[in-house]
């Protein structure tokens, strides 16, 4: 028994020796061992191993399996608040948000206002809603980029033209297998495109850059001339830590990397994951150092034009948290890319934006689907647009990470309609002028089919004036909304012909009077409108009755009826000078057109709504035809009105 008990103790050790070394990979594999072989009734041993266990495969990011390991240390009651906390972790990066919900609030009520508990339940909460509402980028999986292994970290060269990639597939540099992930140490590698512009596989990137240790995450300033990048080199026995490297392109080269010197001598803190500035005046990086907000911090340097450091500030509480930021990625001088565990997030790391607006940096999640469930970061933007690469372990459930693309969708809002005729003819060839609140000025035509479509921006208020040979002009206003989504608004046009009478829809009297009733108001204020687009242009009013009655009533009817209309419009601010009244009565019957033959079956195009006619016709078709006769019109008489 106590050799058993003794050979446990020092696989235990053995276990913990490879994790403070780093070596999370070996560390998993003797913590299994060594938790299969311990019997069950030694609970408090196995809650030991099990809850290191799942601190060792949170850190490579074995997900499932820390997540299993975890809920085993809770139920061997092993005595540590934090391990609620990671288990609820686990549970939000696999994507369980309820069983996190649930798993935070449990942490929250050991450890109440915990800010990383509390920032983990928001997020979990949020995240249902955020996969049923994304945003407008569209993420794509490349396959031309990632392998059977691990990429990530892509970062654009200056001039876009190539990508480097971080990876430890089999073409890396090198035979050892890393104690920390269990795969080839990560070299550079190199896309590039080909002459149609398509993306081609990655190869190893030709320099003394690569090594057998680990190094990646490059950033370059504007000028492409430095390459900052981070080196992990492996001493036997001793934890791996982290530093920042920078190389200089020498005849097109890049020349072996030189470690930075940021803070004096501390051999102790990471420093990682360099973001330049485009003016190569500030370096963004990562570290654990002491006077960060916790886990490791995002900082900046100030640095001279021999990359010394003249000083080194850490980003604050508005960026960082008690939780780890990595991966800075510089845009521009005021915008700042990064992910975190500290935020609310979806769940592992998350992308963030953060703007620097008013003396304060306003952060701001990217939202789903750039973010998941599980590790997002690592991004990097092409020189033109919203889209680029970034990196992801979503759907990999070995933990390994690959490169997406990304690209901002922008809502499509757009103006579209017809143009036509009175008689619903449609009107190619119809010119649109458009002018804008925003002072834009455009111009279009409808096409063989009479449409016309152009895209509008969001906010503005837009006024369209369509026009036609031998039609008069028409308005329309459109108002779009400030509010990013697709929306299509329409403005169709009726435009009307001045070579022939035009009836006034919805004109109407009291019986055998000429007192226009209050539902004729919008026909008649269409007809104002109609006059305002065109004010140069001269009308005749004419009222028309049907086959009833006497000549001479129906004349005096029927002017008195039209001089009620011009009565209307002149009220209304028209010119009188440009309106005359004309009473027809019965003389002029109408004459069908293609709109009224097919609105009433019994009528044919052109007939002429005579008396003979209509009393050859059935009662109820009379009275229809009698309707149609009884009309008020107006026609064109003057385009150069007030001209000359």
């Amino acid at each position: 028994m106590l050799c058993t008990m003794s050979c446990r103790r020092a696989a235990l050790s053995d276990a913990r020796q490879q994790y403070l070394r780093g070596e999370y990979h070996t560390a998993g594999e003797t913590y299994r061992r060594l938790y299969r072989q311990t019997p069950r009734g030694e609970k408090a041993l196995r809650g030991v191993i099990a809850y290191e266990m799942a601190e060792n495969y949170r850190k490579i990011n074995h997900t499932v399996r820390a997540s299993v390991a975890y809920n085993n240390a809770i139920r061997y009651e092993y005595p540590d608040t934090l391990m609620y906390f990671r288990y609820a972790q686990m549970l939000h990066e696999e994507g369980k948000y309820p069983q996190a919900v649930e798993a935070y609030r449990r942490y929250l009520d050991l450890s109440p206002g915990d800010i990383l508990g509390l920032n983990g339940l928001e997020g979990a909460s949020r995240a249902p809603v955020l996969i049923t509402s994304p945003s407008r980028y569209q993420v794509r999986k490349m396959d031309v980029f990632n392998s059977r292994r691990g990429e990530f970290s892509p970062m654009f060269s200056p001039g876009g033209e190539a990508l480097y990639i971080t990876s430890s597939r089999d073409d890396a540099r090198g035979d050892s297998i890393s104690p920390v992930t269990g795969l080839k140490n990560n070299d550079f590698f190199l896309a590039v495109r080909n002459a149609r512009g398509e993306w081609q596989k990655p190869d190893v990137l030709e320099s003394e850059l690569n090594t057998e240790f680990d190094e990646g995450t490059p950033s370059f300033p504007a000028d492409g001339e430095y390459m900052y990048y981070t080196f992990s080199p492996v001493e036997t026995g001793k934890p791996a830590l982290t530093r920042i490297y920078v190389s200089r392109r020498v005849s097109g080269q890049w020349s072996a990397g030189q470690p930075m010197t940021l803070d004096g001598g501390d051999t102790l803190s990471v420093f990682a994951h360099p973001a330049i500035s485009l003016s190569r005046e500030t370096l963004y990086f990562v570290s654990d150092r002491p006077g960060g907000y916790g886990g490791k911090d995002i900082w900046r340097a100030s640095l001279n034009e021999n990359n010394a450091v003249l000083f080194m500030q850490n980003m604050g509480p508005e960026i960082n948290t008690p939780g780890d930021e990595l991966f800075p990625y510089v845009r521009n001088d005021s915008t700042l890319y990064f992910s975190s565990d500290g935020h609310p997030g979806m769940g592992g790391l998350d992308l963030f934006r953060a703007v620097f607006r008013n003396g304060r940096w306003q952060v701001d999640n990217m939202r789903y689907p750039v973010n998941s469930a599980a590790d997002d970061f690592g991004i990097t933007f092409g020189k033109e647009g919203e889209k680029g690469f970034f990196s992801s372990n979503r759907n990999d459930a070995r933990g390994y990470d690959h490169i997406y693309s990304f690209d901002y969708r922008f809502a499509e809002t757009l103006a579209e309609g017809f143009v036509a005729d009175r008689e619903k003819e449609l009107i190619p060839g119809a010119a649109i002028a458009v002018i804008g609140s925003d002072g834009s000025q455009q111009r279009f035509t409808s096409d063989r089919k009479g449409m016309y479509r152009f895209p509008v921006q969001r906010g503005v208020q837009y006024v369209l004036m369509a026009s036609a040979e031998g039609f008069l002009n028409s308005k329309k206003t459109v108002r779009t909304d400030a509010e990013e989504k697709d929306t299509i608004y329409y403005a169709d046009f009726i435009l009307t012909s001045y070579t022939e009478p035009v009836i006034l829809e919805h004109i109407f009297y009291d019986f055998d009077k000429a007192t226009l009733r209050s539902d004729s108001k919008a026909g008649l204020d269409e007809l104002i409108a109609l006059l305002n687009d065109n004010p140069s242009v001269a009308i005749e009013l004419s009222a028309h009755t049907d086959r009833k009655g006497t000549e001479e009533y129906n004349r005096d009817l029927s002017l008195r009826r039209a001089q009620s209309v011009v009565k209307y419009l002149t009220a209304h601010g028209i010119d009188s000078e440009r309106l005359s009244a004309a009473g027809y009565g019965k003389s002029n019957p109408k004459t069908v057109t293609k709109k009224l033959a097919a609105q009433f079956d019994f009528l044919k195009e052109n007939d002429i709504l005579i008396p003979e006619f209509i009393e050859q016709l059935p009662p109820e078709q009379q009275a229809v035809a009698d309707q149609i006769n009884r009309r008020t019109e107006f026609r064109v008489t003057d385009t150069n009105f007030g001209l000359y």
